[in-house]
């Protein structure tokens, strides 16, 4: 008989012993610059124009190492006092924009010829050594693409949008184990941008959120991969309650869908907060303040 709940070492039984509290480091590489307007109708057009004005986000380290504590493998659910809950398709819908119930993203991981897909698809390429060559690095990818000519042709935006799209998901919204280069397995389901938003990228986000959230039970892992702007902007935007209004004033409204219910709106003001104004000092720790806001946020957890 299958168990329902396995034996596997888990972070929450073993924070007790641990000497010191952990706080999990994060696997982001933001883009760090807006999207130049001439490539805003090519992301629209592959369904990536809202997921492309995340730029800058304040992430709050203590806050998703505290949620994983109350993470369970055997659900897929957040364990509070109060109950269970979970980061839904929805939430991916109205957060980011991404469509959730197209086709599956899947594909190839390996390639004969990486070296020229790249330059069919970016017109370039980070490396020419067909035998080691797996993935682009974000240095290249913003030393390449991040300036754009006012007289760019199609072409010339064709390849930039691509670029700018392969930034986001291995920076942003699927960074893993690379976490300063992004596979180029994503690359071939771009050759048409117009059919990329018939993906199912909103679930597949997801996916790789959960597969973080399992693997970073463990208590000796260190970082965590996945959109982790996702996590934190729905942890605020459905628990409220985690964010005193002082650090919500902190933030700038980035996304707003005026779709949303009207009780959403009424909960948290009908926006997602993902751009910071917020003083740096005490995220950055140094002494009391950040082992006070990871005690407060345990607190609020349950913990």
């Amino acid at each position: 008989m299958t168990r329902l709940i396995n034996d596997d070492p888990h972070i929450s039984n073993a924070a007790n012993n641990m000497g010191s509290y952990r706080v999990l480091r994060g696997r982001v590489n933001g883009i760090g610059y807006p999207p130049d307007e001439q490539l805003m109708p090519y992301l629209e057009q592959a369904g990536f124009g809202s997921v492309a004005l995340i730029r800058t986000f304040d992430l709050r380290y203590d806050l998703i190492s505290a949620l994983v504590e109350r993470w369970r493998p055997e659900t897929h659910t957040f364990h509070f006092p109060c109950g269970e809950c979970i980061v839904t398709l929805e939430d991916v819908s109205l957060q980011l924009g991404l469509p959730i119930d197209r086709s599956l993203v899947t594909g190839v991981s390996a390639f004969v010829e990486p070296v020229a897909l790249c330059y069919s698809l970016l017109r370039d390429s980070p490396d020419d050594d067909e035998s080691n060559f797996s993935g682009s690095k974000f240095t290249w990818l913003k030393n390449k693409f991040g300036h754009l000519s006012a007289n760019a042709t199609e072409g010339e935006l064709m390849y930039v949008a691509r670029a700018y799209i392969m930034h986001i998901i291995g920076g942003v919204l699927m960074p893993d184990s690379n976490n300063n280069k992004v596979h180029i397995m994503y690359l071939p389901l771009f050759a048409d941008l117009s059919n990329v938003r018939s993906y199912s990228w909103g679930s597949t986000v997801l996916a790789v959120l959960y597969r973080e959230l399992c693997r970073t039970t463990k208590p000796v892992v260190i970082d965590i991969g996945g959109c982790l702007t996702l996590l934190q902007s729905w942890a605020l935007y459905r628990m409220p309650f985690l964010a005193s209004m002082e650090y919500l004033s902190g933030y700038q409204e980035v996304v707003h869908y005026p779709d949303i219910p009207s009780d959403d709106r009424i909960a948290c003001r009908g926006r997602v907060w993902l751009r910071p104004i917020y003083p740096g000092s005490a995220m950055r720790g140094g002494g009391g303040s950040r082992h006070q806001q990871e005690r407060e946020t345990a607190v609020e957890l349950g913990g």
